[in-house]
């Protein structure tokens, strides 16, 4: 039997053919390459890896990448930060995909320099190691050109004319010698990291966005008229003024007769019950179908084109199932698990259950076909001018279902972005991330103590987490009321937008919360008088509204940078648990925010807050002056500082370091 040693050895007639340079321990690096890293155009994707070699030979390293129509790789250099750890960065720059790598090499020059000073200051014979070194500046000054070329020939020359050992050391001291001798000269025993890494380069709007979500049914005055899209557009203007720039809409296709949903999810409601939107399909169509009570096709596009005005994106629900009635059912029966007895099954995820939904068999003996169908449904809607998905339960699917979906939409169409609306297990949600999903919902709804939220915010900001996955911050859904909105008022209302405005650069509200609706079914997290199975008509102007507050705080998020990234944030003591501070910085510190929120909606709460002068950019024992950007007050703060909230006033502070003292 061969020993490990042996193994190794190539067989008779071959080389034996090694590097020298180890690359390895790469980040960002999803799952060893499996999948690709997240960025959004501009945003600096930072790369490190452990780069050495055997001996004392001085490294050189760059960061290569190119956009994936490129052929051509461009390149950053890398430095040593410390223990064979090195960092170089790049800035995808197009909305699309890239590829980035690593090539290493052995700067025979700089090395062949280290060890010719040493020699000559101790006095040792360096007539060989002379000449060493001008065979690699002649072979430089042949291939440098201008004055890189004059700068070479120079050295050489100052080196023929002297025996000295200090002005031999003296002739080589510009530092420009050595940086030309490594640009020009073949990177010795160049190694490149083994395959490329894969980087998805979104456009802005998948780091930073602020969503409304709305029934098109429930915009009208009259619950026994349903609202059309025309209703709908004129309630535009309202959510742009609320500073809201994408709109949701949950399905607008034709609804399902069969087992139709009636108020309080009543099973067959009965004459006049409008249904649930997301049981898809009857004999007017399906997905690519409008219901025509709200309108035609026409009337869409006339919508979307009004939200692009007032700089809003549609968003439109894309969910796999269908009504008993859908033409699916006819038309493509093996796209349905059936049966002994030949009945379809429908939707269940006990003890809740969807008798007006049947859920699609993705083992079907058809899958190419019914992949193809839900390809051809996502560009008929792009085609309308439809720039989002928010997918319904996708893990609920296979995996791969999306991998292979995403992909080959953003590939003829890089700009349009997919948020997975999965409230499941963690690894899920993490697989459906990496899998492509460009934003993700959150456990942000159930986290509301310091602790939690801080937990919360670490894990989703330490590697390899920040690199796949975009959290999507939504305070309400029509599924979740949250207890702590239920029992906490308009105050909890105020607070809980605050936290997931500024902690996450996406979030979102569902209609209803700027009126501050809070009243569930007992004992549940679901809304009274669900508007998921009936009209719900408002007064959006009613007494106790927040709108005002709401706009407010999406007014300081578009004008702050700080705002719009989320991995920036930094967690401060406070010596009360029910105050939670944290600081939001850009790189250059030119935007600097404090936060402080209450997180107790019913008392008041006070306590020091207390914010380490590097926090914000501060000389120790320097004071600052904020400015609360919701109340436009100015403060003097220091290291240490008290902080009162009254949760009937004010539940929180956003505060500007305005100015060092």
């Amino acid at each position: 039997m061969l020993s490990h040693s042996q193994s190794l050895l190539p067989a008779v007639g071959q080389d034996w053919n090694f590097s020298h340079i180890v690359i390895e321990d790469v980040t960002p690096c999803i799952d060893g390459g499996r999948f690709p890293v997240k960025r959004a155009v501009g945003e600096p994707c930072i790369v490190e890896a452990d780069i050495f070699r055997e001996g004392h030979q001085i490294l050189r390293a760059v960061v290569q990448w190119r956009c994936d129509r490129d052929e051509g790789f461009a390149e950053a250099p890398m430095q040593p930060i410390g223990n064979d750890r090195w960092r170089g960065q790049f800035v995808p720059s197009e909305n699309a995909h890239y590829w980035y790598g690593i090539e290493a090499w052995t700067d025979v020059f700089t090395s062949w320099l280290e060890d010719f000073r040493k020699k000559a200051i101790a006095g040792r014979d360096i007539a060989s190691d002379l000449l060493e070194g001008l065979a690699y500046l002649q072979t430089a000054a042949r291939r440098a050109s201008g004055d890189d070329a004059e700068l070479i020939t120079a050295c050489i020359t100052a080196l023929q004319r002297t025996h000295e050992r200090d002005a031999l050391v003296d002739a080589l001291a510009d530092p420009r010698i050595a940086e030309v001798a490594d640009c020009v000269l073949e990177r010795f025993g160049a190694t490149r990291l083994d395959p490329m890494l894969e980087l998805i380069a979104d456009r802005p709007r998948a780091r930073y966005s602020s969503w409304y979500e709305m029934f098109v049914r429930s915009q009208t005055s009259d619950v026994k008229h349903i609202g059309t899209l025309r209703d709908a557009e004129a309630r535009l203007s309202d959510i742009r003024d609320l500073g809201f720039n994408v709109l949701y809409l949950p399905p607008i296709h034709p609804i399902g007769h069969t087992n139709r949903k009636g108020p309080g999810n009543s099973l067959n409601g009965g004459k006049g019950a409008v249904g649930s939107p997301w049981a898809i399909g009857n004999e007017a169509g399906g997905h690519m179908t409008i219901d025509p009570a709200l309108g035609t096709i026409a009337d869409f596009d006339r919508f979307v084109a009004t939200a692009k005005r007032l700089g809003i994106e549609i968003a439109l629900d894309f969910a796999i199932q269908s009504s008993p009635d859908h033409p699916w059912v006819r038309e493509h029966p093996e796209w349905f698990s059936h049966r002994p007895d030949g009945s379809i099954k429908y939707a269940e995820n006990p003890p809740k259950e969807y008798q007006d939904i049947y859920p699609i068999d993705f083992d079907t003996t058809d899958r190419r076909g019914l992949l193809l169908e839900l390809r051809r449904t996502i560009e008929f809607w792009i085609a309308h001018g439809v720039t989002i998905f928010r997918v319904d339960n996708p893990h609920t699917k296979p995996i791969p279902v999306w991998e292979w979906l995403i992909r080959t939409i953003q590939t003829e169409h890089s700009e349009i972005l997919f948020l997975a609306e999965a409230f499941t297990r963690p690894i899920v949600m993490k697989e459906l991330a990496k899998a492509g999903f460009t934003q993700s919902y959150t456990y942000f709804t159930w986290r509301n103590s310091k602790s939690e939220l801080i937990d919360y915010m670490n894990e989703l900001v330490t590697p390899p987490m920040r690199d796949y996955f975009r959290p999507n911050f939504f305070a309400n859904t029509p599924d979740i009321l949250a207890p702590v909105l239920q029992a906490g008022g308009r105050a909890a209302f105020k607070l809980r937008l605050v936290l997931a405005a500024t902690l996450s650069p996406s979030y979102g509200i569902y209609s209803g919360f700027e009126l501050c609706e809070n009243h569930a079914v007992p004992g549940t997290e679901d809304y009274l008088n669900s508007e998921k199975y009936e009209i719900k008509v408002r007064d959006w102007n009613a007494p106790g509204n927040i709108k005002e507050f709401i706009a407010r705080i999406n007014a300081i998020r578009s004008g702050n940078a700080a705002l719009r990234e989320l991995t920036n944030i930094r967690f401060l003591p406070t010596d009360n648990d029910q105050l939670l501070l944290y600081a939001k910085t850009t790189i250059d510190m030119d935007n600097v925010l404090l936060v402080a929120v209450n997180l107790d909606p019913v008392n008041v709460q006070s306590g020091t807050a207390m914010v380490p002068p590097d926090a914000i950019g501060a000389l120790p024992g320097q004071s600052f002056r904020v400015r609360d950007l919701i109340t436009n007050e100015r403060y003097d703060w220091s290291g240490q500082n008290y902080v009162r909230l009254d949760p009937s006033l004010q539940p929180a502070h956003i505060l500007r370091v305005e100015e060092l003292l």
